[in-house]
């Protein structure tokens, strides 16, 4: 029979899609043909294949080739159908058996050599073959992050030869080795909360933040330790669970870029510069690839200089603030990638930054003030939960030993989980993300301090949505507080107070 079938896996954002590599050989003039929507890449693998076959001393088939990727409407791009390619022709022409690839999928670009390649979205094939039972063969570059997902039977090879070998029963392929895996995401090998000296609001607020999940801007003069407090909020999150940190990996996976074992339980932590643009941050580009919003997924997206950014560049970020994911829509098809990301933004209080500033005087005028101001819109700062001010600190407390307000993160990030379990055992979820609905069971107020928290709400002339937001930060800090059950007028004062902005 001159017909053979391998599985592969393509990439579609952060899905993997099944491939089916039809191969048949045929009379006529000898010659490969390539269809099922192939890319550039994809159409001069016939070349690669030819010789990457030739090289490992089989024979290329004297006959007319005709590869069929199926489905044919999904768009294939990149090298990592080689392999299954090559399997397929060697299959359909007799030379392997085929009784394994019925049940087992292929990744890998082939070298002319016959060397396997390393591909990107690993991660996310191997969560789709572990949902349909099925083993893998990826290249021995991707193993550190194969060897990340559980419960998966897969193999690594560094050449053709070896899963011909491995077909034909005179070898075996071997699994991954975790090189790490112990890796709790665990503080003590990045920043510290024990570096920063004073800053007691600007503290208590960064720990609200991370038992809620809520968003936090920081407002202060240059030099007063926005960046430091900003850098160290990842150290005090509770650590990712197994999914979610598989989340975060195969969203990696699919940039290219290499996946550390060593970290892959820590929260990712991203900042770009301030001259990013709109697709640098949300994603996009021809083929659909995720930007630092979905790299920042279930981690920290931190924005420096925050009026600096093109106010286009910051209005993308509404939408993904609010539903976690972004869809990204091109003529050829649409990518969504998961945005879970919690928003941390530092700025000056004006362009000069020294506006309130008592040890610097101010050469803004009042225009040139709003104008900086009005830069970030009054929607994005609607969304932002926690506006906190970050003041100049003392000299002479930069240079005192630590004092009992000086925690480590180790000691901050205790009283987070603690806290944050209340909201986990209650909704299953953090705070920020609870729902309206939920909000009414969760966030009850007594009919006094209703009354006095619409008072406050009506001469702040804050949104409905502001409301809400107060009210998840009222109820995180009550969670920090012992878990109380009714909110007291004490929480929605401190909540609303960081609402200044």
């Amino acid at each position: 029979m001159s017909l053979a079938v391998t599985l592969s896996r393509a990439q579609e954002g952060v899905a993997a899609p099944q491939v089916m590599v039809e191969v048949h050989l045929s009379g006529g003039l000898p010659g490969t043909n390539i269809v099922g929507l192939p890319e550039a890449a994809v159409r001069e693998a016939r070349d690669r294949v030819r010789v990457a076959i030739q090289n490992t001393a089989f024979n290329y088939p004297d006959r007319k080739v005709t590869v069929n990727l199926a489905p044919a409407e999904l768009p294939k791009d990149g090298g990592r159908f080689d392999l299954a390619i090559a399997l397929g022709i060697l299959a359909a022409g007799g030379q392997v058996p085929r009784d394994k690839l019925d049940d087992c999928e292929f990744l890998g670009e082939l070298a002319l050599s016959g060397a396997i390649r390393g591909v990107s979205g690993v991660v996310p094939a191997l969560l789709r073959a572990r949902a349909r039972g099925r083993r893998m063969v990826v290249p021995r570059a991707n193993a550190a992050e194969a060897a990340l997902v559980p419960d998966v039977d897969v193999m690594v090879a560094d050449s053709l030869a070896e899963v011909c070998s491995w077909l034909h029963d005179a070898s075996s392929l071997a699994p991954p080795q975790a090189e790490m895996a112990g890796d709790t995401g665990q503080p003590g090998r990045g920043p510290d909360m024990s570096d920063v000296r004073g800053q007691l609001q600007a503290r208590r607020a960064l720990e609200i933040a991370a038992v809620g999940g809520h968003h936090l801007l920081l407002v202060g003069p240059p030099g007063t330790g926005k960046t430091m407090l900003a850098e160290r909020l990842p150290g005090i999150l509770p650590p990712l669970t197994e999914v979610e940190a598989l989340e975060t990996c195969a969203v990696l996976s699919v940039t290219g870029q290499p996946v550390d074992p060593s970290k892959w339980r820590r929260r990712p932590f991203r900042a770009p510069h301030h001259t990013a643009s709109a697709v640098a941050l949300v994603g996009g580009g021809s083929y659909p690839r995720p930007g630092e919003i979905s790299l920042a997924h279930h981690g920290v997206l931190f924005l420096d200089e925050l009026p600096e950014f093109n106010r286009h560049v910051l209005d993308v970020l509404r939408e993904p603030l609010e539903s976690g994911q972004i869809m990204i829509s091109r003529a050829a098809r649409q990518s969504s990638f998961p945005a879970q990301f919690q928003l941390v933004a530092a700025m000056n209080p004006c362009p000069c930054g020294y506006a309130g500033d008592p040890r610097q005087r101010c050469h803004c005028t009042p225009d040139q003030i709003q104008r900086y101001r009005g830069k970030i819109s009054g929607p994005l700062l609607d969304r932002i939960d926690l506006s906190v001010e970050v003041p100049r600190v003392p000299l002479a407390d930069l240079g005192a030993p630590p004092s009992e307000h000086d925690e480590d993160s180790a000691t901050v990030r205790q009283r987070v989980i603690r806290a944050r379990d209340h909201a986990l055992q209650r909704a299953g979820r953090p705070n920020a993300d609870i729902s309206t609905r939920e909000l009414e069971r969760d966030c009850a107020l007594g009919s006094a301090e209703r009354r006095w928290f619409e008072s406050a709400l009506e001469r702040l002339g804050l949104s409905a949505r502001a409301y809400h937001r107060t009210l998840r930060v009222a109820r995180t800090i009550a969670d920090l507080d012992g878990g109380a059950g009714l909110l007291d007028r004490a929480h929605l004062a401190e909540a609303l107070q960081y609402r200044r902005f």
